[in-house]
């Protein structure tokens, strides 16, 4: 198994649930007319380092659930991580971390709590994505909150109100963001930029080398706002290598 092959800890450490699958094809959900496929497993009992190995083979997780694209005819979906040492925020940037001075930045253990899935339910219901059912629940619960590796949640407060949440898994040199919602009322925070921006100055207060974003394609407005943080490196799927983008 390639993505097992770089490190004998992996193999003592790790706990694999299920072996790696190829998912059958089905409608891409980020390039109009493409299929889609992935492969995935599942594991659980990941060591910093392993998470570190599967991050910087491109690989995502949401729980025990761990998966990346392996689309026959296209490579477009590529993984994106900032580089948090040479980080320079725009003055935009600069501007929305300013307006939301007031916000109270909590860490919290990954405990399932039922203000973080009505956030979660009003963030996606401006989407029409979610709806608030039994089943949505359990697959909220299960999905980001069966803890697979060292995960946590950065909680933004405005008074005693939970406004926003996000969940970072951390490696030994890198923290990924797994998921960010945030309560709509308060979109004219642009709380999006603003959480991604908070993570990236943990990353750099406690010494991190990356930070990983997930995918991006380039012909995708919904992810263009990833490359604004800068620097960054996109995988090359085909040498396997990380490639500086911005200076």
């Amino acid at each position: 198994m390639s993505y097992l092959s770089h490190t004998k800890k992996v193999k003592e450490n790790m706990y694999l649930l299920s072996q790696p699958t190829l998912s059958p094809p089905s409608k891409c959900p980020y390039i109009k007319g493409e299929e889609f496929t992935q492969e995935y497993f599942f594991a659980t009992e990941l060591d910093k380092n392993e998470l570190d190995i599967i991050l910087e083979n491109g690989w995502r997780k949401f729980g025990r659930f761990y998966f990346r694209p392996k689309c026959s005819n296209c490579q477009k979906c590529l993984p994106l991580r900032v580089l948090v040492n040479k980080v320079n925020f725009s003055k935009g940037q600069r501007k929305i971390l300013k307006k939301n001075q007031d916000l109270i930045i909590s860490k919290e253990p990954l405990i399932f709590k039922e203000e973080y899935y009505k956030i979660y339910i009003q963030h996606n219901e401006r989407f029409n994505s979610s709806k608030d059912t039994p089943e949505e629940r359990n697959e909220f619960i299960d999905g980001f909150f069966s803890q697979s590796c060292s995960s946590f949640i950065l909680t933004y407060s405005l008074g005693e109100e939970v406004i926003a949440w996000g969940i970072l898994d951390e490696g030994d040199s890198g923290i990924s963001s797994v998921y960010f919602a945030f309560n709509p009322e308060y979109s004219d925070r642009s709380l999006g930029h603003f959480g991604a921006l908070t993570e990236i100055n943990y990353a750099k207060e406690n010494s991190y080398d990356y930070y990983y974003l997930g995918y991006y394609v380039e012909s995708n407005p919904s992810m263009a706002y990833k490359a604004s943080y800068k620097p960054h490196q996109l995988l090359n799927w085909a040498n396997k290598s990380w490639e500086e983008q911005d200076a």
